[in-house]
């Protein structure tokens, strides 16, 4: 049997086009806002996807605006932590379908720049932390699973749907896949269908669900427990994480050696040490310039 990749392709694009008919508000026009916002408050960077009216899709502007706002914080040595969050009833949709019907050089584009923002999640110096409310479908779930933790509303939903299109979620089932246990990510890949946030709990794809009514609290408590701590220490931790895990346990286990070593000679860990056999609290002063040891 010989399959032809332009009849797939063309499959694909009539279901989204199919698509378009059902849902004609989530595929409108760009909006004259900015589909990406972003203040620092308490030493967070509180980046929003705020386009509601097109259902906070990924559009190649949206991916572009959300790499670079996560640039400018990780240069912001006042920022400890990156808090993404959206406006509106659903977190994000996932991909501008109408990009993916206008030509190979704008689809090549949109998927390099979506890569290279969910890469990017990964080896950006500072902690992120999702607040999901509402639905997070397709792209829009990726970008949910490639945040270091996540706090799921428990009337959020979350699906990879594409292949109800004819679309598969190929480039979603790259983080999906590297979070959750096979079978699951299967499931979601293959019946397209939503699951809830205990499901997403209890699989990892996030790390913590509320009542609805108390997703912000819940949520400003964590960003609370994971700022007060040293910004170059987290930063080196969570670099060496994302690094140990695609090695054999032999070479993990050397990174981590190392890192350590390196942890040791930064200032805020030799006050941290100091600080516990001192019985108070650190006083962390952030700075990643290694102490050099005295001789003995």
């Amino acid at each position: 049997i010989q399959f032809q990749h332009t009849s797939m392709t063309s499959v694909a694009a009539a279901g989204a086009r199919a698509l378009w008919h059902r849902f004609p508000r989530r595929l409108a026009s760009t909006s004259a806002s900015p589909p990406v916002v972003s203040e620092v408050r308490d030493s967070v960077a509180r980046v929003t996807l705020a386009n509601p009216k097109q259902r906070n899709s990924l559009s190649l502007e949206t991916l572009r605006l959300l790499e670079s706002t996560l640039n400018k914080h990780a240069d912001d040595s006042a920022v400890r932590a990156v808090l993404l969050r959206s406006d509106g009833p659903v977190f994000s949709s996932g991909h501008h379908l109408r990009e993916m019907d206008q030509g190979e050089a704008l689809r090549r584009d949109v998927m390099s720049q979506c890569s290279r923002l969910m890469l990017r999640l990964h080896s950006l110096p500072l902690p992120v932390i999702a607040q999901v409310s509402g639905l997070a479908t397709a792209a829009g779930c990726q970008l949910v699973v490639s945040c270091d933790l996540a706090v799921a509303a428990s009337s959020a939903r979350f699906a990879t749907p594409g292949v109800k299109i004819g679309l598969f979620c190929s480039t979603p089932a790259v983080a999906l896949a590297r979070s959750v246990n096979g079978k699951m990510a299967m499931r979601m890949l293959l019946t397209g269908e939503p699951i809830t946030a205990q499901e997403a709990l209890a699989s990892g794809l996030v790390s913590h669900v509320a009542e609805d009514a108390d997703l912000e609290a819940t949520t400003e408590t964590l960003v609370a427990m994971v700022t007060r701590h040293s910004r170059p220490v987290v930063s080196m931790g969570k670099q060496t994480f994302y690094q140990q895990v695609k090695l054999p346990r032999d070479e993990a286990y050397r990174l981590c050696e190392s890192t350590m070593l390196a942890n040791l000679r930064l200032p805020d860990a030799q006050e941290g040490i100091a600080a516990f056999l001192e019985k108070r609290q650190p006083n962390w002063s952030h700075s990643d310039k290694e102490v050099v040891e005295k001789q003995k």
